[in-house]
C-alpha cells in the first residue's frame, strides 16, 4: 500500500470507529468491526475478550515488534457541543469521543501493519494488537493476551504524543491509609483524635522528597486526594482514612516506593496494586536512535498508558495531542493521522534489533 492509500483508508476507518460507542468494558461492537476489517483485508485476526490482534510472521529467528493501541474510551464529559459519536469532519478536523485518545494512533499503527505486512523480507516479525480496558487498567485488556502473543522484543504503544517519543512514563500507585485514635465525648477534652494523628502523615506526604530523581520525569510525586473521618460533631474520631495518589519515576519500582513510605508514616497503609509501574527506554536503543535521527523529540510522559503493564521494552508515540484527551469536542486532524502513519513507517524502516535468544 502507498502512503496516500493508507491515509485514505485510515480516515474512513477512524470515522467509522468513532461512530461505535466503546466505553471501557463495552468494546465488543468496535472489536467486532476491527476483526471484520482485518478479515476484509485478507488477514486472520485472533480474538480474546474484546482484544483483537493479527500477526505478520516472517521467521521464528527474528525479533518481534508489537504495535499496540487501545479501542476503549472514557465516558463523554459535560460540555460536548456536538454528538460525541457523530464523527463530524470540519476544516480537516475529525471530531468524536476517542478520536484523539486513541483513535488516531490506533488507525495509524494499523495502517503501518498493513504497509509492512505486504513485505516478505523484513528483519522482524510484526504483531498489531487493538486492546480493551486501557482507560481503567482492566484485567481483560492487554495483560490478558500477553501470554498469547509470545515473546515480544519491542513494543510501540500508540498514544497521542504529538509524535514525540515518550522515552519514560510515570507509574501509578494508589494507597489507602488509616490513622487510629481513641474516641471520646468532644466536650471532655479526652481521647486521641485520629484526625490530628493523621495530620502528621499528611505533612510527611506533602514535604518528603525521594532521593532519586529522573532526568525525564523528575521526582516521585505524592498527593493526598481524599480524607474521611468522624461520625458526628460531638465525638472525637477514632479513625481517619486517607487516599494517596503516588506517581513514581523510573528510578524506583512501585514496591520499593511503598516500602519507603511504610517506614515513614505512622498509620496503617495498603497499596491497591503494584502493577502500574513506571517504564523507560534507553537513548541508545535502536528505535530511539532511529527517532532522533529522524528529528523526533524525546520527552518524559506524566500520563499513564498500557506501557505500565508490559514486561518488555516499549516506546510510547503517536499522532494527536494529549492535552485534548478526555475533553469535550475531542478531535484529531487528518494531517496528524498522515504524520502518524509516516512516522511509524519511518521508525521501522531499516530498524535493526537483536535476534531473540532461543
Amino acid at each position: 500500500m502507498e502512503i496516500d492509500a493508507c491515509h485514505d483508508l485510515a480516515i474512513n476507518l477512524i470515522r467509522e470507529l468513532i461512530s461505535i460507542p466503546s466505553i471501557s468494558r463495552k468494546e465488543k461492537p468496535v472489536a467486532n468491526r476491527l476483526a471484520d476489517f482485518l478479515v476484509g483485508r485478507g488477514h486472520k485476526p485472533y480474538r480474546k475478550y474484546n482484544n483483537v490482534w493479527v500477526r505478520h510472521q516472517v521467521s521464528d529467528d527474528l525479533p518481534t515488534i508489537l504495535l499496540n493501541s487501545h479501542i476503549d474510551t472514557v465516558k463523554p464529559v459535560e460540555g460536548w457541543t456536538r454528538d460525541p459519536y457523530s464523527a463530524d469532519m470540519e476544516e480537516f478536523r475529525i471530531y468524536g469521543l476517542g478520536s484523539n485518545d486513541a483513535g488516531g494512533p490506533l488507525v495509524s499503527l494499523l495502517m503501518t501493519f498493513l504497509y509492512y505486512s505486504e513485505k516478505k523480507d523484513l528483519p522482524f516479525n510484526l504483531i498489531f494488537a487493538a486492546t480493551a480496558e486501557e482507560e481503567i487498567s482492566g484485567d481483560k485488556g492487554v495483560t490478558s493476551i500477553l501470554n498469547n502473543l509470545g515473546k515480544i522484543d519491542l513494543g510501540i504503544v500508540g498514544e497521542p504524543t504529538t509524535c514525540k517519543m515518550a522515552v519514560a512514563e510515570k507509574g501509578l500507585m494508589v494507597l489507602d491509609c488509616v490513622c487510629k485514635g481513641t474516641s471520646a465525648h468532644a466536650a471532655l477534652g479526652m481521647g486521641t483524635n485520629a484526625i490530628y494523628e493523621c495530620m502528621k502523615d499528611i505533612e510527611w506526604f506533602r514535604t518528603y522528597q525521594f532521593e532519586k530523581t529522573s532526568p525525564w520525569l523528575g521526582g516521585v510525586n505524592m498527593q493526598v486526594t481524599q480524607i474521611e473521618s468522624g461520625t458526628q460533631h460531638n465525638v472525637v474520631p477514632d479513625a481517619c482514612r486517607l487516599v494517596v495518589d503516588v506517581r513514581t519515576n523510573e528510578c524506583y519500582d512501585n514496591k520499593s516506593v511503598f516500602e519507603i513510605i511504610k517506614e515513614n508514616v505512622s498509620g496503617e497503609i495498603g497499596a491497591r496494586s503494584f502493577r502500574l509501574n513506571p517504564s523507560s527506554i534507553g537513548e541508545s536503543h535502536p528505535i530511539v536512535r532511529r527517532g532522533l535521527g529522524l528529528g523526533l523529540e524525546a520527552y518524559g510522559s506524566l500520563t499513564l498508558s498500557d506501557q505500565s503493564l508490559m514486561p518488555f521494552t516499549t516506546l510510547k508515540i503517536g499522532p494527536g495531542d494529549w492535552i485534548r484527551s478526555h475533553t469535550a469536542d475531542e478531535f484529531i486532524t487528518v494531517d496528524e493521522i498522515r504524520q502518524g502513519i509516516i512516522t511509524y513507517i519511518q521508525l521501522l524502516n531499516g530498524l535493526e534489533l537483536k535476534a531473540p535468544s532461543l
